[in-house]
């Protein structure tokens, strides 16, 4: 899209495959762990992304991108002036349905625009980053992998990275859902790991040894399996 998406992002893309966003993060790892340096990665998982899109910020950011004039008419009255009720049963239209509630929120599911204006709205995430920091998006899951020679700058410079993530999750009326983002710290066998504490304004992820990453389960020496889904 005329070089306006970031490289880091994954999802909804042409000659951008999920083994390709699998790829990223393990090389920087191995790099890492091959030259004896403390590495971890932060797993995020947003809530409801999809349902939280603001309009008015997603408008906004396409006149950043110089999505303008006409076209930017057109977006607008294509997200705008949406309603929605809910209807129970279908017996009884007038005392079984709620009342019309416009929509502010979300990209239109099923659309061909949709996974489009997403990639758009959550696209600047990966300007808050450090080039150093290795950061991948398959659409919206975010993996972040730090590195650090030192246990203190590394656990520091952790949660500083968290809390700018959280506050532009905030500016962006989107949320990370604490209960299923980890923090994973690789090792070798051998290789002893201090607990890192990993929190925003006392809210803290946890730590674990084995988390899932796209289509694979990855652990803490990097042995990794496919993740088959059962629906």
């Amino acid at each position: 899209m005329n070089g306006i998406l970031v490289q880091e992002q994954f999802g909804f893309r042409m000659q951008h495959s999920t083994e390709q966003a699998a790829f990223s993060p393990i090389s920087s790892i191995l790099m890492a762990m091959n030259k004896n340096q403390i590495v971890g990665g932060i797993f995020c998982d947003p809530q409801k992304s999809f349902d939280c899109v603001n309009h008015k910020i997603l408008v906004d950011k396409l006149q950043f991108y110089r999505i303008d004039g006409k076209f930017k008419t057109l977006i607008e009255l294509y997200l705008t002036n949406r309603y929605q009720k809910v209807t129970l049963n279908k017996i009884d239209y007038n005392t079984n349905s709620s009342k019309l509630v416009r929509i502010n929120f979300g990209v239109p599911q099923g659309s061909i625009l949709g996974p489009l204006f997403f990639l758009i709205y959550i696209n600047d995430l990966t300007t808050i980053i450090n080039k150093d920091i290795n950061i991948v998006c398959f659409v919206d899951d975010t993996s972040i992998i730090m590195t650090d020679t030192n246990r203190d700058d590394f656990n520091l410079h952790a949660n500083m990275l968290f809390n700018d993530i959280n506050i532009w999750f905030n500016n962006n009326l989107l949320n990370l859902n604490f209960s299923k983002t980890h923090y994973l710290e690789f090792r070798s066998i051998k290789h002893y790991s201090d607990n890192v504490q990993i929190q925003h304004n006392h809210n803290y992820i946890s730590n674990t040894s084995e988390t899932k990453y796209l289509v694979l389960i990855i652990d803490d020496t990097l042995s990794w399996k496919q993740h088959i889904s059962r629906n």
